[in-house]
């Protein structure tokens, strides 16, 4: 057994200067991995949670302008974001077309093409808006990644540097017994602690990050076909654009 004065700040203290400074560099992934962890799931809860209030409102509105207003106030929403561009662009092609007019003897082509024109530019938009969103909800979660691919590495080689160095002191002392060992080895068995401690968490949380990505853009994508089905149907027909 060890002695009763053995300590985990002990065994650092006693620990060379490169076991030391990888440490410290395992200490700064922890504290920045857990500081995206607490950022990015503070994050996306809130946007899970106004993008539910949104689409609740959404199909509730009668009126699109109504949806718009509401999405202005919900800023955390993915869905609320994606729309507002959609509908800005839908306020501008709607603008190009005079509303109310029949479609003259030869001009039925020409309101065709700027009907299909109307909708690629919402849709275009739409598309811009989701690769938008999904670049701000993924910005920092990469880290995450690194911290959990490199961590137990770097672990590992403050680890085998430090076997190297008990070793070293080993061969110079002339003797290699249990007492003269354990010490240089538990030493060096820290880093490869402290680079797990590092990764498993980091590893969890991006798992669990990008799966309620991957769910935001679902959203996002199906939303964005019901919006463009609701444009062609109620919106753009009406105006007197019939395909």
């Amino acid at each position: 057994m060890l002695s009763s004065d053995f300590s985990l700040f002990q065994l650092i203290g006693n620990s060379g200067i490169m076991v030391n400074s990888i440490l410290l560099l395992l200490l700064s992934f922890s504290v920045m991995s857990w500081t995206i962890i607490f950022i990015k799931y503070r994050y996306i809860r809130r946007a899970f949670k106004e993008s539910a209030l949104f689409t609740e409102y959404f199909w509730k509105s009668r009126d699109l302008s109504e949806a718009f207003m509401k999405a202005k106030q919900l800023h955390s929403s993915p869905l609320a974001q994606v729309f507002r561009i959609g509908y800005v662009e839908l306020k501008k092609v709607s603008q190009s077309v005079a509303p109310g007019k029949a479609a003259a003897p030869g001009q039925e082509t020409l309101a065709m093409g700027a009907h299909v024109a109307g909708i690629d530019n919402v849709n275009r938009a739409l598309r811009r808006a989701t690769n938008t969103e999904i670049t701000r909800i993924t910005q920092m979660v990469p880290f995450l990644a690194t911290t959990g691919n490199t961590a137990p590495f770097i672990g590992l080689f403050g680890t085998v540097w430090g076997i190297m160095t008990s070793f070293h002191g080993i061969a110079q002392r002339g003797s290699a017994t249990l007492a003269v060992v354990a010490p240089g080895i538990s030493e060096a068995l820290i880093a490869t602690a402290a680079g797990l401690a590092a990764a498993i968490p980091s590893v969890i949380a991006f798992n669990y990050f990008m799966q309620k990505i991957k769910i935001i853009e679902t959203e996002l994508q199906s939303f964005s076909a019901d919006f463009l089905n609701i444009i062609e149907r109620d919106i753009l027909i009406t105006k007197g654009i019939k395909p």
